[in-house]
């Protein structure tokens, strides 16, 4: 797993207090777009390899994943 996809995990595992600071790290801390790091994010939650480096966070992800899937 690359040192970014660490850092992707790493933002959405953090809490956000108000609106646009998790926009705004993104940005700040990882030098891409929010779209860009939805995107990576989103791949990351089927990799094994995100899976085995933080299991809380990436099948909390999964879980919010599926209930939204399931609303469709």
């Amino acid at each position: 797993m690359s040192e970014r996809d660490a850092d992707v995990l790493a933002v959405e595992r953090r809490g956000w207090s108000g609106p646009g600071a998790k926009e705004r790290a993104i940005r700040e801390r990882l030098g891409i777009s929010p779209t860009r790091y939805y995107q990576l994010l989103n791949a990351l939650l089927d990799d094994p390899h995100a899976l085995a480096h933080d299991p809380v966070t990436v099948n909390r992800l999964r879980r919010r994943r599926e209930s939204r899937r399931a609303r469709r």
